[in-house]
């Protein structure tokens, strides 16, 4: 049994798709040599269409079906960053400041993110400079972070 509905190569490198019936329950950053996979389903292929066209334009809005898990917490933080538009930026704090808690919280919920790209996470940045990404503050992922920024015309802090 496959685990991924669909493994694509993207401007970021390969990007693993599960979905949960028709909608996107993750995204996951795979290595490099990970054999790209055909989406499996219509709602799979739909996914892809929308990335893609958000790789060809930052400002594209996504209107998939998305399933993440998570607490009441995350969730609420993850609807939080659904709002930030393309090409702006906050930090942990101001968001924080937004859902009456603290930058802390914040950062775990962005870190356990299960829907990169589609949940904008990458729009939350430390006061100090571009903060943390998928959990790493350092290699690949800010690499990952900083391409993201940088595609909504964000200079890279």
């Amino acid at each position: 049994m496959n685990v991924y509905q669909a493994i694509i190569a993207t401007p970021l490198g390969r990007i693993g798709i599960r979905m949960t019936g028709e909608a996107v329950s993750a995204l996951d950053y795979l290595p490099a040599d990970a054999p790209e996979q055909p989406p499996t389903d219509t709602p799979t292929q739909t996914v892809i269409e929308q990335l893609e066209a958000y790789f060809r334009d930052p400002n594209y809005v996504f209107t998939v079906p998305l399933a993440p898990g998570g607490t009441a917490f995350q969730q609420r933080a993850w609807n939080a960053l659904q709002t930030i538009p393309a090409g702006t930026v906050l930090t942990y704090g101001e968001l924080a400041r937004q859902l009456d808690t603290a930058a802390r919280a914040i950062g775990g919920a962005c870190r356990s993110n299960p829907l990169p790209i589609l949940i904008p996470c990458h729009r939350v940045v430390s006061r100090q400079g571009l903060g943390g990404y998928a959990g790493e503050v350092t290699g690949d992922p800010l690499a990952i972070k900083r391409w993201l920024l940088r595609h909504e015309g964000i200079e890279v802090l």
